[in-house]
């Protein structure tokens, strides 16, 4: 607390001694000043760390001299001290960015209260934060060891999330650190987990709701002729991307429910997306609907019937409601839509797929302008935040909450981090996933690996009778022997989607209610 600087103006500064003296006892150093003018002059030539200002002075008043140090010092918090009680003063003040609010008498400690509050708040709240997540960090290592159902792995991976949060802005980076041990850990775990128990989750009743059952079981009984819904399904959006905007969303959207899912295997676009809008595992895709699915060695693009595929099933399921189906895949288009928004109020259902991805890099296949700005999770966060708040999605979400619309919010996979390459060896049809691998005759390293030598027990295509599945687990990523350093330097530290994690395969599905 040494060498704490505080400017303190009044017009009445005498009166204020005791005050003085007591938080000098404590170290703090103090200045005093009898009016806004001098206040200015003090601010040019000293560092201060906060002011506290009398509101009530002759000459300039404090909401004047308030304005000036925000003009010169946007940062230094000040704090305005004043008899009235008047709500216009309160206002004007609080509108004015002060950092807290008194009313005269104050007491010391009320004085002693509002510094701690200003600048010892992030130490204060770093060390509680630590210290809770110390205590609950053998919780979650005993979890670890303990954690055998799909409901289980879903909680343990959202209370994972929660201390990332709270410890990615502590002061202290070795907790940090541990929660990214602990994350590795339970991935390694969660790939076990995945490899014993995901074939069963197709012939189980408790299975949990995966890609091919969410509309059916969650989007589906949330649709009404009452009132109509949109449905927001953003590319790649991992769970803990979701809570980064979600604070932006509740601005306009009260949250209903949060129910995380599961994406299918391979966690990627063309398998998880389809089998979301289609309602179907993509081996029964492929035999139902030919003309719609393609596999990964077919031409063309992947995605290109989704709205057929929902419309297939929005019949099969008895659902007589009027639909609109968007895909915004540049920013240009996102306007558009978002400037013609209203024409939807009509619909029962209004879905918008939204690759945001595509948005954020220009470059599908390389993803190095994600690479140069979000070289880690916290990054990415901050990226997505900041992408979402400045979008034509956001502008959307909030035209739709003005005209009445339920919104859900989920995604087709997360992503992950890949850090580690993993050796493999195919032939020239063998699919081009960082994260995943179909094709026949394929040599790969078993530890490092999720196979599934039968695709068909897993409801994949087969695309000739000697073809497997290979899934890259937790953080690897595949990497052929050929000009495998290069390889290896270009793909590494990129986000990537396709395999097993957790980050990949537990996502958001969010139902809110406009406020």
């Amino acid at each position: 607390m040494n060498n704490i600087k505080i400017l303190w103006v009044d017009d009445e500064i005498d009166l204020l001694k005791p005050h003085i003296l007591f938080l000098e006892k404590k170290n703090y150093e103090i200045t005093t000043c009898l009016s806004g003018t001098e206040a200015l002059e003090e601010i040019k030539n000293t560092n201060f760390d906060i002011v506290f200002l009398d509101e009530n002075m002759p000459g300039i008043t404090g909401i004047e001299t308030l304005a000036e140090i925000k003009e010169m010092n946007h940062s230094l918090p000040v704090v305005m001290i004043t008899k009235s009680e008047e709500e216009y003063i309160m206002e004007e003040a609080i509108g004015s960015k002060i950092a807290d609010y008194l009313i005269k008498p104050v007491n010391p400690n009320q004085i002693l209260l509002s510094l701690k509050k200003n600048l010892d708040h992030n130490r204060l709240v770093s060390e509680k934060t630590t210290s809770n997540y110390q205590q609950e960090f053998r919780k979650i290592a005993m979890d670890l060891s303990m954690v055998n159902s799909w409901e289980e792995w879903s909680e343990l991976y959202q209370k994972l999330i929660y201390w990332e949060l709270e410890l990615e802005n502590i002061e202290d980076s070795s907790m940090f650190e541990i929660l990214e041990t602990q994350k590795i850990e339970a991935n390694h775990e969660f790939c076990k987990f995945i490899d014993k128990n995901y074939n069963s989750w197709f012939e189980d009743e408790n299975n949990p709701i995966m890609s091919h059952t969410l509309f059916k079981d969650l989007i589906a009984p949330e649709i009404s002729k009452e009132k109509p819904t949109l449905l927001v399904v953003v590319d790649n959006l991992r769970y803990d991307q979701w809570k980064a905007f979600e604070p932006a969303v509740s601005n306009y959207y009260k949250k209903n429910r949060e129910t995380p899912f599961y994406s299918i295997l391979p966690t990627a676009t063309q398998y998880a997306r389809n089998a979301i809008f289609s309602g179907l595992m993509p081996s029964e895709m492929e035999k139902l609907h030919p003309n719609y699915w393609k596999n990964d060695t077919d031409e063309g693009g992947k995605n290109l019937y989704e709205n057929e595929f929902l419309q297939a099933q929005l019949k099969r399921l008895g659902l007589n409601i009027s639909s609109k189906y968007y895909k915004v895949s540049n920013l240009n288009f996102g306007k558009k839509l978002a400037d013609n928004f209203k024409s939807n109020k009509s619909n029962d259902l209004t879905v918008i797929v939204y690759n945001f991805v595509d948005m954020i890099s220009h470059a599908k296949t390389d993803m190095e302008v994600i690479k140069e700005l979000a070289s880690t999770d916290k990054a990415y966060r901050s990226l997505t935040k900041s992408w979402f708040e400045n979008s034509p999605l956001y502008d959307i979400i909030q035209q739709a909450s003005d005209l009445g619309f339920k919104l859900i919010i989920t995604t087709d996979h997360g992503t992950i981090n890949v850090k580690n390459p993993s050796k493999v060896i195919g032939d020239k049809n063998t699919s081009l996933n960082l994260r995943y691998k179909t094709g026949k005759s394929l040599t790969y390293n078993e530890k490092e690996v999720l196979v599934a030598k039968n695709p068909k027990s897993v409801h994949l295509p087969t695309i000739n009778m000697s073809s497997s599945f290979i899934f890259a687990k937790s953080d690897m990523f595949f990497a052929y022997p050929n000009n495998y350093n290069h390889y290896v330097s270009y793909y590494k530290n990129t986000y990537q989607h396709g395999g097993v994690s957790l980050e990949e395969m537990i996502i958001p599905f969010v139902v809110l209610d406009p406020k």
